[in-house]
Order: structure tokens, then C-alpha cells, then sequence
């Protein structure tokens, strides 16, 4: 082939690869354009959704359009985590979860705020946001603001009076916002639930927070987590984070996420100006039923954070108690105490019998008719003496006299008296000196799945001339007399009584009332008149309601029975004697006794 013929098709062939080339440089340029392009291009739409929010009184009153403009921002890092753009939407976002929740006081959106900071931090630490997360995260756990976000028994009037207003609000919408409202409020995406689950106390993220900061001596205001414990049994698991100071705290319950290799749910708590004490475990195996572990950790430098790995549940409940300052945690499963076969077959029987000879509806059923339908009986009572250990409770007239020594005496004759007349188990919180905290005390009864819970307790009072017989339940305080007396039986102040009656409605949910109340009615009059009988000035005080401590989240039926007046000078005579011991005992079992024979299978 002649040279210049083969110059000139290499000169084509270079032309036509240049122009290739050309073309795919072009096209990667014009891809790589876009692509940077995209995240701008929704930022600024999510910009502008938002300039419309603040520009629409009506739209800035909405959850859902903050949580629309929220995910708008979201979504930039959800698809382009490698844009310099990701970071911006992430901390907008943030911004708009903290207005959220100064408008709304829901903890949940303040959570997500400090969520996506962290997350800033982590995932972007050579971004210009960075150090504006940091600066937020700072102000955040210095200044919790009490007022903002008290406990949830506490709220401010301004607080409750915004989310009326916006409940209101949310009422006038159609029902698809309504829902998306409620949807998407009440359910973090699974995105946010990873920085959730990345964020918690053994993250290998934050094992060094968790050690830093943590000095020997305290300093500041925070408060100190000193212990973590636990009670449990298939059906009833309870917790209790213990601090030397009262905190402020918030909660939320976290879905599955199998995604994640998350195959339970998780519930956490956090503590705000809180540290978590060098002697308390990281890690609790519980491994129950309900619950596989409690872990504790310092998710931020001035904020603790407690998670619970949920295995399954039917419910939970969450308060505080003071004096000392604890978080009581709550978990209840389904109850399957009547899943023994014997057990089932027998109740199947006595169910079919009673409607079989008396056709009933539940309209008409008294509480005790129903429990004698079920079958329930009474075959455990847990006794529970009060105070005890270097708590000594009420001191006596006499010198040398204390409540503690006086009701471990009665409850041991109780317990005998209670398993010779109706041959059931009978178990003590405390069978010596030895102090419980009041929160175990029920916790025993609970994790013994107790069929009644009697607290018993000597009276006291500055007056020494009071003196008579009293029985109580849980509920809202009858009188001030009878906050006095939840008080002193609960080591606390009367303004704390007041604080705990805000969280007693939603406890009471699954308190036994009515059966609390006619137990306590059958042991109170059975006490006065058998004493009356006997012997002479017996003063009746009556049956009252009052939130004492040891009997907030009991499962079973549950009395608490001052006996007498141990501050009185003949009553504390009465009461060290032997045969006024066995006689009070006498009479409460005859009461205990009364109640059983309605409810007991055997009666039927």
C-alpha cells in the first residue's frame, strides 16, 4: 500500500478516536455538572418550602409542614452523602427539629437534633459545618433548660397551652394530614433510627465520650447516675436508675430495624447535666422474657443515656420518685399465670358452669363476679413491713421504740395466721432488719406474681394525742391528712406528693382499684370492729387514698394498713405488747379472709 494512502487513513482513524474522546470527556463533564448541580438544586428547594413556612401563619402552626421542610433537607445527605451539600441539609434540618420542638416541647425533636449533629461530626469532620455542630452540641448540653422540657409530669402551663393550640389546629386539617401528622411524628424513619442506634452508649463512636469527662471529684451541676437495678420475671421486668440529684429526663421508644442487624426494639432514656458514675455497669444482662440488656453510657459530655433492648412487651410506663432522685422503668408482658394446662382446663370449667346456671353480660358484673368468673383465687400474699434497716421509720412515745421493729413483728404473725386459715404461700419483702428501697418492695411482689400486697405500717404524728386506725390504697390524696401521712411513708416532702399526683392518672391505668378498694374496705372493718371488741378508745380513721411509693405500679390488689399510733403514748404501749399484736393480726387476716372467699374458686 502506497505511503500516503496509509497516512491519510491513520489521520481518519485519529480524528475519529479524538472525536470520541472529546465526546466522552464532554459527557463526563456534563454528568459530573449535574450531578453536582442536583444537591444545590434540592437545597434550594427545600430553602424555599421553608420560606414559605415562615411566610404562612397558618402553615407555621402545622407539624406536618415543619417535618415536610425537615425531610426535604434530609433527603439531600439520604441521596448525595458524598455532596458538600449533604452536611448543609443535615444541619438545616437540625435547626428545624430545635424550632420544632420550642414550639411543639416534644423531647423527641430536640433528640433528633442533637442526632443529626453528632452525626455532622462524625461523617463530616472536614466540613465548614462542623464546627457549627459543635458549637450547637455545646450549647445544648450546657443548657438544657429545665423549663423547656421539665419531666413529663411537670410540663409549664405555656408548654401544654402550644400543643392544645396545635392539636386544635391539627383538628381543622383533612384527615390524610392529619394522618401523615401522626405517622410521621409518632415514627422515626429508619434512617434516623440508625443514628439512633449509632449514637447509643456502647457505640464503638462514643466509647471515648463515655470515658472522657468523667473526673473523680464532681464539678459543676451535673448529677451523678450511681447505680442501675433490676427485678424481673417472665411477665414483669422493672429497672431503676438511681442519681444523687434530680434531673429532668426524656424517653422514646425506637422500632425494630432489621436492617440493621437490630432484631428488637429499643427503648432509651435520657438524662441531661447528668454523668454516669464510674462503679455503674455499661452493660445489665437481664435476658427475661421481656428484656435482653440495659446499657448505660454518656452519649453526650453532659447527657446520659440508658437503652433498653425490648425483646417484647405489652406495655410500659415511665416515672420519677424523689428522695432520693430515681427513674423507675416499668416493662409488663402478656400475663400467662392461667396458661398451665390444669390451670386453663379448670377455669374453663368454672366459666362454663357459672354460665350455664346464670347467663350474665359484663354490663352487670361487679368486679368481684368477674374474678370469680376467671377463676383467679388468691394463692400468693406478699407482706411487706415497712422501713426497715437504717431506716428506722416513725420513732415510738417510749424511748428506744421504732416503726421498723414493731411491723416486722406483725408481718411475721400475719404470715403465720394467713398460711394455717387459707394454705396459701405467704412471702416477706424483709424477714430481719434490712433496709429495701420502696420501689423493690413492690417490684417483689410483682416479679412473685403476687395475688395480694399488704404494706404494713405503725402511724405517727407530731400531735400525741392522734391516735386510731387507718387503711390505704393508691390513688389521688382524700385529704391533707392524708398527704401528710404519703409523706412520711415515702421519705419525701408534701410538694412532692402534689408533683406526683400529675403522673398517677397514667399509672392508675393498670392499678387493681376497685379490688385494692374492697380489699382495703374488708381489712378496715374487720380491724376496727375486732379491736372494738377487745378493747377501748379504738379510733376509726377510715379508708383513704393517697400515691404512696410503694405501691405505684403493683399489679395485684394492694392495701397499705397503718395500724396504730406507735407517737401515741397508749397506743405504743398497745402495740409492744404481744397479745395487741396477735389480735391486730388476727383481725387483718379475717379481713384478708373475707376478701378471698369472693374471689377464691373454691367458693364457688
Amino acid at each position: 500500500m502506497p505511503f500516503w494512502r496509509l497516512h491519510k487513513i491513520c489521520r481518519k482513524s485519529l480524528t475519529l478516536a479524538g472525536a470520541m474522546i472529546c465526546m466522552s470527556l464532554f459527557c463526563a463533564g456534563f454528568m459530573e455538572t449535574a450531578m453536582a448541580t442536583a444537591p444545590r438544586q434540592e437545597y434550594l428547594a427545600a430553602d424555599a418550602a421553608f420560606k414559605e413556612l415562615r411566610h404562612s401563619p397558618v402553615k407555621r402552626q402545622k407539624v406536618s409542614e415543619w417535618l415536610h421542610c425537615i425531610h426535604l433537607y434530609e433527603a439531600i445527605y439520604k441521596t448525595h452523602p458524598q455532596s458538600t451539600w449533604a452536611p448543609a441539609g443535615m444541619y438545616r434540618a437540625s435547626e428545624l427539629y430545635l424550632q420544632l420542638f420550642t414550639l411543639s416541647d416534644d423531647t423527641m425533636f430536640r433528640t433528633r437534633a442533637v442526632d443529626l449533629l453528632v452525626r455532622i461530626r462524625n461523617k463530616y469532620p472536614s466540613s465548614a459545618y462542623n464546627e457549627r455542630a459543635a458549637s450547637q452540641l455545646k450549647a445544648l448540653s450546657e443548657n438544657p433548660d429545665p423549663q423547656a422540657h421539665p419531666p413529663r409530669h411537670i410540663r409549664s402551663k405555656k408548654a401544654e397551652t402550644q400543643k392544645e393550640r396545635l392539636s386544635q389546629i391539627a383538628d381543622d386539617t383533612n384527615p390524610a394530614d392529619t394522618a401523615k401528622q401522626t405517622v410521621t411524628v409518632a415514627q422515626p424513619t429508619a434512617d434516623i433510627d440508625a443514628v439512633l442506634e449509632d449514637l447509643s452508649p456502647d457505640s464503638e463512636k462514643n466509647r471515648s465520650v463515655q470515658k472522657n469527662d468523667l473526673g473523680s471529684d464532681k464539678t459543676g451541676p451535673d448529677a451523678y447516675i450511681t447505680d442501675l437495678r433490676f427485678w424481673s420475671n417472665p411477665e414483669y421486668t422493672r429497672i431503676v436508675i438511681n442519681a444523687d440529684q434530680d434531673r429532668s429526663f426524656s424517653h422514646h421508644l425506637l422500632k425494630k430495624d432489621p436492617d440493621l442487624n437490630i432484631p428488637f426494639q429499643r427503648l432509651y432514656v435520657d438524662i441531661p447535666q447528668a454523668l454516669l458514675g464510674k462503679g455503674v455497669s455499661e452493660h445489665t444482662p437481664i435476658n427475661d422474657n421481656l428484656l435482653k440488656q440495659a446499657r448505660a453510657g454518656q452519649f453526650l459530655p453532659h447527657t446520659v443515656r440508658v437503652v433498653v433492648d425490648i425483646k417484647s412487651f405489652e406495655n410500659y410506663k415511665i416515672f420519677s420518685l424523689n428522695d432520693p432522685f430515681r427513674i423507675v422503668i416499668d416493662v409488663w408482658g402478656t400475663d400467662n399465670s392461667a396458661t398451665d394446662p390444669g390451670q386453663a382446663s379448670q377455669m374453663a370449667a368454672q366459666t362454663e358452669k357459672l354460665f350455664k346456671t346464670s347467663p350474665m353480660t359484663t354490663d352487670n358484673l361487679k368486679s368481684s363476679d368477674i374474678a370469680r368468673q376467671l377463676a383467679l383465687g388468691v394463692h400468693k400474699i406478699v407482706i411487706d413491713p415497712g422501713h426497715g434497716g437504717s431506716d428506722p421509720g416513725a420513732p415510738g412515745y417510749a424511748k428506744g421504740v421504732w416503726e421498723k421493729d414493731i411491723v416486722l413483728k406483725l408481718a411475721h404473725k400475719l404470715a403465720d395466721k394467713l398460711r394455717d386459715r387459707l394454705r396459701c404461700t405467704v412471702i416477706l419483702t424483709r424477714d430481719r432488719d434490712k433496709k429495701l428501697t420502696l420501689e423493690e418492695r413492690t417490684a417483689i411482689a410483682n416479679t412473685q406474681r403476687a395475688d395480694l400486697f399488704i404494706s404494713l405500717h405503725t402511724n405517727a404524728a407530731r400531735n400525741k394525742n392522734l391516735a386510731g386506725i387507718e387503711t390505704y390504697l393508691l390513688n389521688l390524696a382524700t385529704d391533707e391528712q392524708a398527704i401528710a401521712v404519703a409523706a412520711r411513708e415515702n421519705a419525701t416532702s408534701k410538694k412532692n406528693i402534689s408533683d406526683l399526683e400529675f403522673i398517677l392518672s397514667d399509672l392508675m391505668k393498670h392499678a387493681k382499684i376497685g379490688e385494692s378498694t374492697r380489699l382495703a374496705n374488708d381489712v378496715h372493718q374487720s380491724l376496727v370492729q375486732g379491736m372494738k371488741k377487745k378493747y377501748s378508745n379504738i379510733t376509726d380513721l377510715g379508708v383513704k387514698q393517697a400515691p404512696f411509693y410503694v405501691l405505684l405500679g403493683a399489679r395485684m390488689p394492694a392495701i397499705l394498713v397503718e395500724t396504730s399510733f406507735v407517737s401515741n403514748r397508749l397506743e405504743c404501749e398497745r402495740l409492744l405488747n404481744a397479745a395487741y399484736q396477735d389480735d391486730l393480726c388476727d383481725a387483718i387476716a379475717t379481713g384478708v379472709q373475707k376478701y378471698v372467699d369472693a374471689t377464691n374458686p373454691r367458693q364457688l
